[in-house]
């Protein structure tokens, strides 16, 4: 028995049959195929062992016995990853063996945009490399493709701009994942040679886990974002309190206390550097985050948006340490309680700046509503410790601090909250420019 794979050009190799039953095989395996089946024309042949094999597979005397459809339906949940894939920029393109009416039809119930355009593995082969990067952007479907054109298609994106990621599982495979940005082989049915060449393996073969390690990326990347905007952002304060106790006598004539020694700067410092490495490390992902278009191989960390953003929260903070501090002095308290409100001011704009850039896009009551437990633990735990310094005794004498009255001491906490409610109030406005926009 002999299998052909089901085309209509492997139907027309059975010469027995007339032009209509011809005709009539070309329908039935067409409307077969617009179906998702994929169709095999099965046929028999005897031979006499005396009369040995023939030399090659056509020298038998066929005969044609009918059509078998195959169906190997796609999993549920990829019609799901493609529409998220998708709304996230990336664009899928389906790149097949099959018969062209088969891959349409089981492009359509993946959710792939074809719209009817298919390029076959014969129309490939006459464009060159030019004419070929000229049209593949606006290609879905890739039929009848033979493992060799499908490295044509990859060096085609990829001189398009785009950047390409590769599945595959086979040896034939291999060249394409090697040449794709991102080579991904199926970790459960793939080849040694396909896990070899690719840069990521799929220990389920899914194609939705793609789209969740696409997801998972985006919020690392917007997570690393956020805390080094935080700690550029923190340290312009901490930077512009230090050389005040020299400037302020030279221009005021005041004398100006010491506000910050190195018991200060290791305080922040053991808030700073959990915030950085725990917080925002934990910090869930934006709800619009699979939204966004992707980011571009040309765009840098650190944005002119972001440092400046940044250097103004910070400049906020400074100002409101630097008020507090003013008011301290000019109000003629003592060294110590000049100290012990302007650090005040200093850690809770700290955690302020926190709390902010958690998030770009939603307040920070908003925020609220995401869970993160070391944010708690790490914002509780310096509330706790700075209260614990202001009042006792022996960190008192550590820290040079006085014990401020509580009236003063929550005027020195709410300037240092305050100090970041610009940016709230630009991301509100921000927000709903965006809506009007939509």
């Amino acid at each position: 028995m002999i299998a052909a794979k089901g085309a209509p050009e492997a139907i027309a190799d059975l010469s027995h049959l007339d032009a209509a039953a011809t005709e009539t095989m070309i329908a039935d395996v067409s409307r077969m195929a617009d179906q998702g089946l994929r169709v095999l024309g099965v046929a028999r042949a005897a031979f006499k062992v005396s009369a040995g094999l023939p030399e090659i597979q056509h020298g038998f005397d066929f005969e044609f016995i009918g059509l078998v459809g195959l169906q190997d339906p796609i999993r549920p949940d990829v019609a799901a990853a493609v529409a998220e894939a998708r709304a996230a920029g990336m664009r899928v393109v389906m790149i097949t063996g099959d018969y062209p009416g088969t891959a349409l039809a089981i492009s359509r119930a993946a959710g792939l945009d074809a719209e009817g355009q298919v390029l076959t593995g014969a129309e490939l082969e006459a464009l060159s490399d030019e004419e070929l990067a000229a049209c593949v952007g606006g290609i879905t479907v890739f039929a009848r493709v033979v493992p060799e054109q499908k490295l044509r298609i990859v060096r085609a994106l990829k001189r398009g701009g785009e950047v390409v990621a590769m599945t595959g599982d086979g040896v034939n495979d291999a060249p394409a994942l090697k040449a794709a940005d991102i080579g991904i082989a199926m970790g459960q049915r793939g080849t040694d040679v396909a896990r070899e060449a690719a840069a990521l393996v799929l220990t389920d073969d899914d194609f939705g886990s793609i789209v969740r390690a696409v997801r998972m990326g985006r919020r690392i990347f917007d997570n690393l974002k956020k805390a080094m905007a935080y700690i550029l952002a923190v340290h312009v304060p901490i930077a512009g309190m230090s050389p005040l106790p020299v400037l302020l006598p030279k221009i005021a004539g005041h004398p100006a206390p010491l506000v910050l020694m190195p018991v200060h700067i290791a305080f922040l410092e053991l808030i700073i550097d959990p915030a950085c490495s725990v917080v925002f490390e934990a910090e869930g992902e934006e709800r619009d985050i699979m939204q966004r278009p992707p980011r571009r191989v040309s765009e840098a960390l650190f944005s002119g948006r972001m440092i400046t953003t940044s250097v103004l929260q910070g400049t906020g903070v400074l100002a409101a340490v630097l008020g507090v501090y003013l008011w301290a002095v000019f109000g003629h308290l003592s060294a110590d309680l000049v100290r012990s409100l302007t650090f005040t001011t200093l850690v809770t704009g700290n955690l302020a700046l926190i709390f902010v850039n958690r998030s770009w896009t939603h307040t920070m009551v908003g925020g609220l509503r995401r869970p993160n437990r070391a944010l708690w633990w790490i914002a509780g735990g310096a509330v706790a410790t700075l209260t614990f310094v202001l009042l006792a005794p022996f960190t008192q004498d550590l820290f040079g601090f006085g014990a401020p009255d509580v009236c003063r001491a929550m005027a020195a906490a709410f300037a240092g909250v305050m100090s970041v409610l610009w940016f709230e109030v630009y991301k509100l406005v921000r927000h709903r420019g965006h809506e009007r926009v939509a």
